[in-house]
């Protein structure tokens, strides 16, 4: 078949369109250029960098060093595609040790942005000034200059209105620079690291001598004190790092954090053989919060398998798995304690059921009946009927079980509840009924509480304060990333109001802007409701117990928490009789 002549429908992009194409992949937001910027830094040796952000990285972002600077011959080649220091053959992509190594990070920020560098080494006589306007070189001459190198960037995505155009608020978007640079100040904990936003002080991580210090400066004594040491070695593999004991996980994931060779990563086989590790020992809903620390052969790891270098792939995926829950465990003391959950029974005058006191009603069917499951061998219909409201009902507790579940019989039925969900179904349905009426009461404390929040989220936190007074919680700023609670809402009883504001913090990052003000409270209400409802594990006397049944069958039974789980397991009389015979 021959070949037609004529102009072809195939072209060659032209250059500043190659760049801004690579520029969509590498710079996604503000928070990747300074990423980049600070990669570079680090890389040029540097102890102290600073970062300077205007308008949340939309107006400038000034990242200066005092790292070894380059000459003024290199200058002007850090700008060209492709074009880095740190490899010589293919065979150094295998063995890499350094942040960057694509040569791809300044030519893209350029194209996108308007820069300026100044730049000196120790060795060289002046520095270097460079500007570029859209990745086009515009000047470059000789100045006095400091040893180091200081890049301004200004005006990003100027040229290419779309991708502005989609960036998230002020507030956002400086969030997830705090973000960066904390994982940055995490990972090199030699090195110290400022930063400001709009002229103001925001983070100040000084040079630590260790990891452990690093993780104090960055998400306080709270977190570090709830923490067990992690520290393993397998094949190879070495396992550092703090990870919650198991009795102080919360709701929220923050903080999760991951580094492989000092490099922050994401890596879902590891973050899977966290949660392994941790077993029956977290609770339902709950998450664990860890900062860990990966040091691998560095031939035995991918960080080349995306663009902005946040994920990475092993070449023994199991064996990081099995080194990582081996050490997480080991440091929760899971290793020497039994996998099975020890069963507690508590009835008033009555000897613990067992399946040799109830010989028809077999262990399995137990554990069905109190998790909510049909029990084995039988077909068990539920009830899914309402009370009728003001109808009188006869509630007679008969005790709880594992100190989680409570039994009672409502009426003619047997209730099995899961005591938090019931309570915590309680209070939202109060608070709720209490914000609608305008009528929800804030307790001043008596002492205020103090809490420190990682820099990016202390930047939410502070936006949405006046929203969270609406739900009856008064929190006033204390300095850069520390806040003091004043009052809480009176409905609910003294409790963990530290624990309780951080996991609100990862309430509001997922906070969707344009949802109506009650939808977003709602949120928080639930939150409070959890953290105000009696705990799985506590034991209750009977009449406690009647009290809180008696308070859910007056909000009508409701069968899940705000969260979406369940709270009771309900049999009627007639079924129970199907199921011993007497119908």
């Amino acid at each position: 078949m021959s070949v037609a002549s004529g102009i072809g429908k195939i072209r060659v992009l032209p250059g500043e369109v190659i760049s801004r194409i690579a520029a969509g992949e590498v710079v996604e937001r503000p928070a990747a250029v300074v990423k980049e910027l600070i990669d570079n830094s680090l890389d040029a040796g540097s102890t102290r960098v600073t970062v300077d952000v205007t308008d949340g990285g939309r107006r400038s972002i000034r990242v200066s060093d005092d790292g070894e600077g380059m000459t003024p011959a290199d200058a002007p080649l850090a700008f060209q595609r492709h074009a880095t220091s740190k490899l010589r053959s293919e065979h150094d992509l295998f063995t890499l040790r350094t942040l960057g190594f694509r040569g791809e990070a300044l030519p893209c920020i350029a194209s996108v942005s308007k820069v300026r560098l100044v730049t000196a080494c120790r060795t060289e006589p002046v520095g270097t000034r460079l500007l570029l306007t859209g990745g086009a070189l515009t000047k470059c001459e000789e100045t006095a200059a400091a040893p180091g190198t200081q890049i301004d960037v200004e005006e990003l995505f100027f040229n290419t209105p779309a991708r502005r155009k989609f960036l998230k608020t002020t507030t956002t978007e400086f969030s997830h620079i705090c973000q960066a640079v904390q994982q940055a100040a995490l990972a090199w904990p030699g090195t110290r690291f400022r930063l400001t936003h709009n002229g103001q002080d925001v983070a100040d991580y000084p040079a630590a001598v260790s990891r452990r210090d690093r993780i104090l400066q960055v998400y306080g004594m709270r977190f570090v004190e709830q923490a067990a040491v992690v520290s393993g070695e397998r094949a190879g593999i070495r396992v550092e790092g703090l990870t919650i004991q198991p009795m102080h996980s919360r709701a929220g994931r923050n903080p999760q954090e991951l580094f492989v060779n000092r490099r922050a990563v994401k890596n879902a086989a590891v973050s899977h053989a966290v949660y392994d590790a941790y077993g029956t020992y977290l609770a339902k809903g709950q998450h664990p919060q860890f900062v860990l620390f990966l040091d691998v052969d560095s031939e035995r790891v991918d960080v080349n398998v995306h663009p902005t270098k946040r994920e990475v792939r092993f070449a023994d995926q199991d064996l990081v798995f099995q080194a990582v829950r081996q050490a997480v465990r080991a440091a929760i003391g899971a290793e020497a304690k039994p996998e099975a959950v020890t069963r507690h029974w508590s009835f008033v005058d009555r000897e613990p059921m067992s399946s040799q006191a109830m010989p028809g009603l077999d262990q399995q069917m137990l554990t069905g009946m109190a998790g909510g499951m049909q029990p084995a061998g039988s077909t068990v219909q539920e009830s899914s009927q309402a009370y009728p409201a003001g109808v009188e009902r006869d509630i007679i507790p008969l005790g709880q079980l594992s100190r989680t579940y409570l039994v009672a019989q409502v009426g003619s039925e047997l209730h099995v509840i899961d005591q938090h969900t019931a309570h915590e179904r309680v209070l939202f349905e109060r608070l709720c009924r209490a914000r609608l009426g305008q009528a929800l009461p804030a307790q001043p404390l008596l002492i205020p509480e103090t809490i420190d929040v990682p820099a990016q989220h202390a930047v939410l936190l502070q936006r949405h304060l006046p929203e969270l007074e609406q739900a009856g919680l008064t929190i006033e700023p204390f300095g850069a990333h520390t806040f003091v609670i004043r009052a809480v809402p009176a409905l609910l009883k003294p409790l963990d109001y530290a624990a309780l504001v951080l996991d609100l913090v990862d309430d509001l990052s997922q906070w969707n802007q344009t949802s109506p003000l009650e939808t977003r409270l709602r949120s928080v209400m639930a939150s409070l409701a959890c953290h105000g409802a009696v705990r799985a594990g506590r034991a209750m006397e009977l009449p406690e117990i009647k009290r809180l049944i008696e308070e859910w069958v007056d909000e009508g039974l409701p069968t899940t928490c705000p969260h979406g789980r369940r709270v009771a397991l309900r049999l009627p009389e007639d079924e129970l009789a199907r199921i011993f015979g007497r119908a």
